[in-house]
């Protein structure tokens, strides 16, 4: 994959850049692996949940197969499709009962090729899946399983890829892109390979009207709003914020803050991510 820049004929299109799509063998989805997409608008409950979400071109989501529970069973790769819901490409695979699935297609997966899902040791190529005490060490996963059978859960967006640090006793250690090192079950499953469309990072969207058919809305600055809006609000010119921290519209602490709560998989967590690293697309 690669991005596409156009001729600067407009202010917009000078710094914008799109997705060329060269990869992409189907543009049609299957039908029957769709569903409707509801509104949701950055709702819980009806109140707003997450700011400046809404509106949006309309799309249907791809259902995605994160178990690839049909174990020993040699499946070929019909079509490399565009999912609107997420950066990286599906791949399109057919099963010898004749069923259909999509999958994350990991970087550099061809039509025609042959991909299987084994709980068993199997042959090591990009998009088999395998039990993690059965990946070398040092190879690159994706689509990681936290709890075994639950379905890939780590490791989905476009580019990514986790390294398989160690296996001892009865946990694999994984090297995640952000940098946190973790531990998982041995018996959890993994894809092996990189994710697909690692350029995707590299799309500059140009103008406001893109990112709105992206379904996100515009953003104001706390600091221009009025005191009953935001806790930054109020002052005359460029003021500061006159506050020792930055705070939400809701006045709890931001930027920075740890907002991960006590889980019992705390444990398992190796080593946090380094502060301030860029974990890609």
């Amino acid at each position: 994959m690669s991005v596409r820049k156009y001729n600067p004929t407009t202010n917009a299109r000078r710094i914008s850049s799109v997705d060329s799509f060269e990869d992409v063998t189907k543009f049609e989805p299957e039908k029957n692996l769709t569903i409707a997409r509801k509104q949701q608008a950055g709702r819980s409950g009806g109140k707003i949940a997450v700011r400046h979400r809404g509106g949006g071109a309309k799309r249907r989501i791809r259902i995605v197969d994160f178990r690839r529970d049909k174990y020993g069973v040699t499946a070929k790769v019909v079509a490399i499709e565009y999912d609107p819901g997420r950066g990286a490409r599906l791949a399109l695979l057919q099963y010898a009962d004749g069923e259909k699935r999509y999958i994350v297609a990991p970087l550099g997966l061809k039509v025609g090729a042959s991909v299987v899902s084994s709980i068993e040791k199997g042959e090591i190529a990009d998009g088999n899946r395998l039990r993690l005490e059965y990946i070398p060490v040092g190879m690159n996963v994706h689509d990681v399983e936290i709890v075994a059978g639950k379905g890939g859960q780590l490791v989905r967006g476009a580019g990514v890829g986790a390294q398989l640090m160690a296996v001892e006793g009865s946990f694999a250690t994984i090297k995640l892109p952000s940098g946190e090192m973790r531990q998982v079950p041995k018996e959890c499953m993994a894809t092996i390979g990189q994710v697909s469309n690692p350029d995707r990072r590299l799309i500059r969207w140009g103008k406001a009207g893109r990112t709105r058919l992206r379904g996100i809305r515009p953003t104001v600055r706390g600091k221009v709003m009025n005191p009953v809006d935001h806790p930054h609000g109020g002052g005359e010119g460029r003021n500061s914020i006159g506050l020792k921290n930055p705070k939400t519209p809701q006045g709890k602490p931001a930027l920075g803050v740890k907002t991960r709560r006590k889980k019992a998989s705390d444990q398992l967590i190796i080593q946090r991510r380094p502060k301030g690293r860029f974990v890609g697309a």
